[in-house]
């Protein structure tokens, strides 16, 4: 095959190209949670129990982006494992659902996991583009942060 019959590379995609590289976050992140027995998910769900106090399993599910009865399955799964109380779990009754220090300590933890991936894909020592990515990510969420 000559270079004149090799089909054109694919056209560029935001999207693909966005996806695959939240792939690779996602995989690394896996692998950093793993030692403290936690998954991206979980880490979420624990994050928004800590930022928002008495938060419902509603709002948890709205911020989660997922159901109710996951949630519920999920938060259940925190309190066996320690990491959440619902000082109010009683049927008919709104929850308030708070941290344990255990899932205060675990969310500490994983917030040095998260660093050390962030300083890994997106550090100075990181892909020039990728670390082109952060800026951009970082300066869309915070508006005082030139890009």
């Amino acid at each position: 095959m000559t270079d004149d019959e090799r089909p054109s590379p694919p056209v560029t995609s935001t999207s693909i190209v966005v996806l695959t590289l939240a792939r690779r976050i996602e995989t690394e992140l896996g692998a950093a949670l793993a030692p403290l027995e936690l998954t991206v998910s979980r880490l979420g769900l624990l994050g928004h129990i800590a930022v928002v106090p008495g938060v419902s399993f509603s709002d948890l599910a709205r911020m989660s982006g997922t159901t109710v009865q996951s949630v519920h399955t999920a938060v259940k799964a925190l309190a066996a494992a320690g990491l959440v109380r619902d000082s109010t779990a009683r049927a008919g009754s709104a929850s308030t659902i708070e941290v344990t220090p255990e899932g205060a300590r675990l969310l500490d933890a994983a917030k040095d996991a998260v660093a050390a991936v962030d300083e890994r894909l997106f550090g100075p020592d990181a892909d020039p583009i990728q670390r082109q990515i952060s800026e951009a990510v970082l300066a869309a969420f915070d508006p005082g942060r030139a890009p």
